[in-house]
């Protein structure tokens, strides 16, 4: 494959490949396609409307538009020198009316000079219930989509599916690579696991970009349909949340010309590190990091300890801008700077061993303390979410006299894959315990959810501060969907 360009900004590739390929697929969704003439004809149009219209120089993308439609307009946006701020269509009234009066605040244009100036807005969910505004500048992602293309190689430069929703910034990421790349991309309006083997199996997009939710419903439907292995697929890409190893011999089975490639980074930073996905791994261990990216432990939790775990800082060109507006204080990032430029943290806890790969313990704001011991329950999840018949769980901290804070688990279940004698699964699940965890890490009482009404953050999360106010026992006012078991 030859070099691709150096483009400097996300939507110059646009320009270029509807001069070197007019005909050739930018853009689909199930209603249609675009190609890149098309594409670059529609944006240059927007910009120009933009343009003639006034608009802010920070405007909120129409969350209520199809998925396609979304990205042409965030296209436009960007083209005509404005910053797209993209939106969960889900968001209540009085959430998005709070959104488009912050953006009128800002600066009539985006500040910073070429590669520098913003061009994109996202939103994570912030622990107030006010959606956390993050603010990128070309260069950061510019940088992203090349590190990608240089780790990877010629097997992440094909057509790209990337089924999830514009305002989850990592299906951005997979829709504007597949635009940068020039091999297109394809997009859903909602996800289907259907569709999506379907346009994996005919060979329309051979680059899968998904979070381990959706994997593990391909998993299950192509389980259910006894479908044949899907050999045009070159790469999935898995990220947004931890991947239970477990299922990656299935996986690779569904998909056994693939690359399985775990990546770990969050919205404010980009790549962090990555691995090939090998279910002899750690669960822990979130790989080696990226070219050009620096990592630090500082503020380890014991001071005299290399080995323990502290703060993960990160320096490299892919990093965030900035905020917009007042800035979380519990789930904010932590920029720090010296001669050699910024470092952030995103208050996530972390180690680096002796061959260089990263360990994540566990976010800051998480870590319990119990029996007088720091306990992140990510690792207690990990070996939950290992075991058959385990869909989800989240482990929590309650107030306890002795212990000062009793270890809990939270379940949802998987009756098509070992859950169905809830008592037996039960027992093997403090068995699993029993053999990887420490005693003061081992969960003192299991309750069940009913999937339907399991509590998920905005981008697809576990919602564990829901669970925890939905573990209320102490006044007795455990929702029924919630059920104590043995």
């Amino acid at each position: 494959m030859p070099p691709l360009p150096a483009f400097e900004r996300v939507h110059a590739p646009l320009t270029h490949w509807a001069a070197q390929r007019p005909q050739a697929l930018a853009l689909a969704d199930e209603h249609g396609a675009l190609d890149f003439a098309t594409l670059q004809a529609r944006v240059r149009d927007g910009a120009a409307m933009l343009d003639a219209i006034g608009a802010p120089g920070h405007r909120l993308i129409n969350p209520d538009a199809s998925t396609r439609e979304q990205l042409v307009d965030v296209l436009a946006t960007i083209a005509s020198g404005r910053c797209a701020a993209v939106g969960d269509p889900d968001w209540p009234t009085a959430v998005r009316d709070a959104v488009v009066q912050q953006l009128a605040a800002l600066p009539a244009a985006p500040s910073g000079d070429g590669a520098f100036s913003p061009f994109y807005i996202g939103y994570t969910s912030g622990s107030t219930g006010q959606p956390k505004g993050f603010r990128r500048h070309h260069r950061s992602w510019t940088e992203s989509f090349r590190a990608c293309v240089d780790t990877f190689g010629p097997d992440v430069c094909g057509t790209v599916l990337a089924p999830g929703r514009v305002s989850h910034s990592l299906f951005l990421f997979g829709m504007l690579l597949g635009l940068w790349t020039g091999a297109g991309s394809l997009v859903q309006q909602r996800h289907s696991a259907a569709r999506t083997l379907a346009s994996l199996a005919d060979g329309a997009a051979t680059v899968l970009v998904a979070v381990p939710s959706q994997l593990l419903m391909l998993l299950n439907l192509a389980q259910r349909r006894a479908l044949a292995p899907i050999t045009a697929t070159r790469m999935v890409l898995i990220s947004g949340a931890p991947w239970a190893r477990s299922h990656t011999p299935a996986l690779q089975a569904l998909f056994p010309n693939a690359r399985l490639i775990e990546f770990y980074g969050a919205s404010e930073t980009s790549f962090i590190a990555w691995q090939v996905a090998d279910v002899a791994v750690p669960a822990a261990v979130v790989g080696r990091p990226f070219d050009g990216v620096e990592i630090e432990i500082r503020d380890r939790l014991q001071a005299d300890d290399p080995t323990s775990p502290g703060r993960i800082h990160v320096r490299s060109a892919m990093l965030f801008s900035d905020y917009v507006g007042t800035p979380d204080p519990v789930t904010a990032a932590v920029r720090t700077t010296d001669a050699g430029g910024d470092w952030l943290s995103v208050r996530d806890q972390g180690r680096l061993d002796e061959h260089g790969r990263l360990w994540l313990h566990g976010r800051e704001n998480r870590m319990l303390v119990t029996q007088g011991k720091n306990l992140f329950p990510e690792e207690v999840e990990a070996v939950l979410e290992a075991q058959p018949g385990v869909a989800a769980a989240s482990v929590l901290g309650l107030p306890d006299a002795v212990r000062g804070k009793r270890v809990v688990a939270v379940l949802m279940l998987d009756e098509t894959r070992g859950a169905s004698d809830r008592a037996a699964l039960i027992a093997r699940l403090s068995a699993a315990c029993r053999d990887t965890l420490e005693g003061y890490k081992r969960p003192r009482r299991w309750w069940i959810a009913d999937a339907p009404h399991w509590p998920q953050t905005r981008s697809g999360k576990t919602d564990h501060a829901a669970l925890t106010r939905a573990l209320d026992v102490a006044e007795g006012s455990e929702p029924p969907w919630l059920h104590a078991t043995s």
